[in-house]
């Protein structure tokens, strides 16, 4: 098959930046020496630790993981879900799922997106400062019987989309993947592809460490960079429930419990702390090896790579040396995440591929009172980046996923690569020119990840 010109030079040379990125996180005191080969990270759907804790003590962030919040603990007012195993669970505890939740806004007279103003209790309170609507409302009940707080999306909300919950298997892998080396990935891509492929790298605050930001990688609009900041916003935004992080709830209407509801327990750590280092402790997404090994998937691997999807699906990146201070110097690399090679055919930076939703990340719903001091690398423009771009979904774990995309509309792998399109049109385009023999082969590539 005969390859456009720029396309081998952006598969070459994003694979030769790789390397380089590679080779500067790694310290050689002699010349001439060769490379390090760094290991793997661990894979599987186990339940076991990677070996930052003992499985007695994952198993027990696990079930802090699953425990099910009623309103004494703190739940609602506004949630979507119980518990973060209701969005996480597939196949295991912390996997994906087929949950989706709503955001919406609205374009504002200068044409920039706006975040919506969603009336609750007949009007007697605005939501504003996101862009999710909860799906759930812990009243009217027994306590408050005539006080009505469902959210309902106003009509002159016209931008809409659902966006599908995220797998979390393996993160603690890719918190751990440095700074410099997404930048250096991003540069690289848009030098080698003549800026036709230029993956956009936002920083984003860290909420454990004030005034200190990172550039993100977690959820569709790389919201966060560490885990602990992504489980405190989740905590609070997905179940209603406040802590340290984020003390302020979303509504105080029909609100008992006392704040913040999350709190340390005997061992000093809170849920929030557990539901990260849960994440942090799991083994990466482990592809069907059997099937990678056929003739035809080890075809449509070649094909991949070829026809340019490597390109922001990246194969291989590593994670910083163990003893890297990361997340604002709050978190300390470990030996068992530091210095691995992960797997994750992503890039973990944000891409216009022709699907994206329109919505700017909302700084008051992700970052709370953070979002009153920014750090001057988070100005409004950094976030207004994010509207039209989506995180490169990382690829491990497909095959168990049957809906695809950020907004799950996709159901088949063939819907999802023809999706694509902007960033990634010519790559698509390459697809369609293969043989239906070739194209099948890549889907039986796609499908042993």
């Amino acid at each position: 098959m005969k390859l456009k010109p720029f396309r081998l030079l952006a598969t070459a040379g994003l694979a030769a930046a790789m390397m380089l990125v590679a080779a500067r996180s790694q310290t050689r005191s002699k010349k001439n020496v060769a490379p390090v080969v760094l290991p793997d990270a661990p894979v599987g759907f186990d339940n076991k630790s990677n070996g930052l804790v003992d499985d007695a003590t994952h198993l027990i962030d696990e079930q802090r993981f699953e425990e099910v919040e009623t309103i004494a603990d703190g739940l609602g007012p506004l949630y979507n879900a119980q518990s973060c195993r209701e969005c996480h669970q597939n196949p295991v505890t912390g996997g994906g799922s087929q949950v989706v939740e709503l955001r919406v806004g609205h374009l504002g007279p200068d044409h920039r997106f706006q975040n919506p103003n969603i009336a609750i209790a007949r009007g007697a309170e605005i939501i504003s400062g996101r862009t999710l609507v909860n799906d759930r409302a812990i009243c009217p009940n027994a306590a408050f019987p005539n006080i009505e707080i469902q959210e309902r999306v106003p009509d002159g909300e016209t931008i809409r989309t659902n966006r599908l919950s995220v797998n979390l298997l393996g993160d603690g892998f890719v918190e751990a993947v440095a700074d410099q080396t997404l930048i250096e990935l991003a540069r690289a891509q848009c030098r080698s592809s003549h800026n036709r492929i230029c993956g956009v790298a936002v920083y984003v605050p860290i909420i454990e460490a004030p005034g200190q930001a990172g550039i993100g990688r977690f959820g569709w609009k790389n919201q966060h960079a560490s885990l602990l900041s992504f489980s405190g916003d989740a905590y609070l935004n997905e179940m209603g429930i406040t802590s340290s992080l984020f003390p302020d709830e979303v509504t105080k209407l029909c609100n008992t419990a006392p704040e913040p509801n999350d709190k340390p327990g005997p061992d000093g750590l809170a849920d929030v702390d557990h539901f990260a280092r849960f994440v942090r402790a799991s083994k990466a997404p482990s592809p069907d090896f059997s099937l990678a090994q056929s003739a035809t998937a080890r075809r449509g691997s070649d094909l991949f790579d070829k026809i340019g999807c490597a390109v922001c699906h990246v194969r291989s990146i590593t994670t910083a040396p163990a003893g890297t201070k990361i997340n604002g110097g709050t978190y300390t690399v470990p030996a068992v995440i530091g210095g691995k090679t992960l797997h994750p055919f992503s890039d973990f930076l944000l891409h216009d591929v022709g699907t994206g939703d329109g919505i700017v990340v909302p700084v008051i719903e992700h970052y709370g009172r953070a979002a009153r001091q920014m750090p001057r690398e988070c100005s409004t423009e950094n976030f207004q980046k994010t509207q039209n771009r989506i995180r490169t979904a990382p690829l491990w774990g497909l095959r168990l996923r049957s809906r695809l995309m950020h907004d799950g509309a996709s159901v088949t792998l063939r819907d999802a690569v023809l999706r694509h399109g902007g960033e990634a049109g010519e790559a698509t385009k390459d697809f369609r020119k293969l043989s239906g023999k070739d194209q099948q082969a890549v889907l039986e590539f796609l499908s042993s990840l």
